[in-house]
């Protein structure tokens, strides 16, 4: 029997803020200005839920270009400054956190200033403020298990009584990997619900939803 759940661990992008696509496609064209010519859509599939560091070391490894010694400083101050202006909130954040009734914090692979930028930008800082956790803060990122333990021990969780909401299949993998449970959402910016899906649920989700009134139902599930 599944063990009752105290703490819901959200991501970031893609979860609590619609950021995806216009943060992906000033990255996609960021990369394609140093010599990796990949469309928005490549971009997502390929780089959505790791750290920039991983991103480093996918564009050296899997396609031979090596990106400037400046690329995790500008990908910062070019992501920073699409999403002052187009970042979004997902629409019923507030009201399913305020149902559930849980302790909640956030786990993203963005640094925790990306992170306040965007939350507050979108009015929901408020709701997680404090614990915003960030993969700079541990060894390996997603899909590792590190980001997702050191959340729960913030928190003072046993991992086996959280439950995370992730966007990505790295993210999902990370959650298994952590020994939590995994819920896959596709509700922001995703433009292929069905492709999303089956990539969510083959990494380990428990299930996909793409409304965020849902949430407490799924998680109060055992």
């Amino acid at each position: 029997m599944t063990a009752e759940t105290e703490l819901v661990i959200f991501d970031c992008d893609g979860v609590l803020v619609d950021s995806e696509l216009p943060a992906n496609r000033e990255f996609a064209r960021y990369l394609q200005a140093h010599g990796l010519n990949l469309t928005t859509e490549q971009v997502m599939e390929e780089f959505v839920g790791l750290s920039l560091k991983t991103c480093a070391r996918i564009a050296l490894e899997k396609y031979g270009v090596g990106l400037p010694d400046s690329f995790i400083p500008d990908i910062r101050r070019i992501t920073a400054e699409v999403l002052a202006v187009e970042v979004k909130a997902i629409p019923g954040v507030r009201e399913a956190v305020t149902r559930m009734g849980l302790a909640t914090c956030v786990a993203s692979s963005g640094e925790v200033e990306k992170m306040k930028l965007t939350l507050g930008r979108t009015g929901l800082l408020d709701l997680f403020e404090g614990r915003l956790n960030s993969a700079t803060e541990v060894k390996n990122g997603k899909p590792a298990p590190d980001l997702f333990l050191y959340a729960a021990e913030a928190m003072g969780i046993d991992p086996a009584r959280c439950v995370v909401i992730e966007d990505s299949p790295y993210g999902v993998q990370g959650a298994v990997a952590a020994g939590m449970r995994a819920l896959g959402f596709c509700g922001g910016g995703h433009r292929d619900l069905q492709r999303d899906s089956v990539m969510l649920l083959n990494a380990g989700a428990e299930i996909v939803f793409d409304d965020m009134a849902r949430l407490p139902g799924i998680v109060a599930m055992h």
